[in-house]
């Protein structure tokens, strides 16, 4: 086919350019007409679909929004396809590809259905296009996307983001995907600039087809995007100071109750955890469809050392109140002591050895006389009363 550079395409005819020289003007003198056909699907048979080859290479993981669900990462979007109104000779024309405004050719209406937010990302203007007929539009694409997070694992949790691609107004069998999983990963893993707590760890694509009637179809191509969270910051920072103040909580039992104020050592103990709690709390992820495992065991640490605080003051009751009491009747000491203690495995009570005295003849007619004579008025005095 043939079209001269005054003459413009009709629409479903196909095209082979003649260009005046090798020059770049000449190449763009004869590209003119085409370009008339801008708002026209580029193909020679109208019922023909546009295959489009859709691919991403992720640049950066901007972040993560737990409690509005929205995932922020900045790739770089190519799409590919085929503009069957434009061939040309490179030797003829002096050039296998050129760059032209995105608005002098048709661009497909391919979108993320996740889009959040306006991508704000520096628009580009131009689109490649080839002597082949094939158009690369290249653009980076700030994706505010969102995504249904899990922080039940918080902070060793695995998220699992989708990206679908599909177009309102294409149908039929329009999607291609021109690379293989693991290169587009290993990629996106090489150049990616950007990742702060979370790490890249997956990245693949499946394509999802859709009728809608006998004669349509609908499709849509699906990027399962994979990242994990970065728990070190949380460790450090919340999880060993917790399980340090527990533990020091814990060891506090071994003061001896008559000389230390073990519950003033306590409720200082839950003060300074309390302060901790209040300073790390932005490290904590706005709790969104679930409660983190992390913030049960704050709360639950902090449970612990308000059950430890009553249990030293109940000790404390017991050691100090029992001295103004009135002593255990005989008959429940036997039955605790002699017969409710074996059966609970108890070790029996230990006997008393007996003091032996031996009388010094030398001393005797002094102050030890005296003091023999006391024991035995005060023995003798026991027993009247027993």
């Amino acid at each position: 086919y043939f079209l001269g550079s005054c003459s413009p395409p009709a629409p479903g005819e196909a095209v082979m350019l003649n260009c005046s020289s090798p020059t770049t003007p000449a190449l763009l003198e004869a590209l003119a007409p085409v370009f008339k056909l801008s708002s026209i699907r580029p193909v020679s048979n109208i019922s023909t679909p546009t295959r489009v080859k859709v691919e991403f290479i992720m640049f950066g993981i901007l972040g993560v929004d737990e409690k509005s669900q929205l995932l922020t990462t900045f790739i770089w979007q190519s799409l590919v396809w085929n503009n069957e109104f434009v061939s040309w000779d490179p030797e003829q024309c002096g050039a296998r590809r050129i760059t032209i405004p995105r608005k002098y050719v048709w661009v497909p209406d391919i979108v993320i259905n996740e889009f959040m937010e306006k991508n704000n990302a520096p628009p580009v203007p131009y689109v490649y296009l080839y002597s082949d007929g094939k158009v690369e539009d290249d653009e980076p694409v700030k994706v505010v996307s969102s995504c249904r997070l899990d922080i039940y694992m918080f902070p060793f949790d695995t998220q699992n983001c989708t990206f679908s691609f599909n177009s309102y107004k294409l149908l039929g069998e329009i999607f291609e995907s021109a690379w293989e999983d693991d290169y587009r990963f290993n990629v996106s893993k090489k150049v990616m600039t950007t990742m702060g707590e979370w790490r890249l760890i997956g990245l693949s694509v499946k394509k999802f087809e859709f009728a809608i009637s006998e004669a349509d179809s609908y499709q849509e191509l699906r990027f399962y995007v994979t990242v994990q969270r970065s728990p070190t910051m949380y460790v450090v920072n919340l999880l060993l100071p917790s399980c340090f103040l527990i533990t020091v909580d814990l060891f506090s039992f071994l003061l001896p109750p008559q000389s230390v104020d073990r519950s003033l050592f306590k409720m200082t103990l839950i003060l300074g955890y309390t302060m901790f709690l209040l300073i790390m709390n932005d490290l904590l992820p706005v709790t969104g469809n679930t409660i983190p495992l992390m913030n049960v065991f704050l709360s639950m640490c902090l449970v612990l050392m308000v059950g430890s605080l009553l249990e030293t003051i109940v000790i404390t009751n017991l050691l100090c109140g029992l001295a103004h009491q009135s002593p255990v009747p005989w008959i429940l000491r036997v039955i605790i002591l002699q017969f409710l203690g074996p059966l609970m495995l108890l070790p029996p009570k230990p006997k008393k050895k007996e003091d032996t005295v031996i009388e010094n003849p030398a001393t005797r007619g002094t102050i030890c006389d005296s003091l023999s004579i006391d024991a035995d008025r005060v023995m003798k005095t026991n027993k009247e009363r027993f």
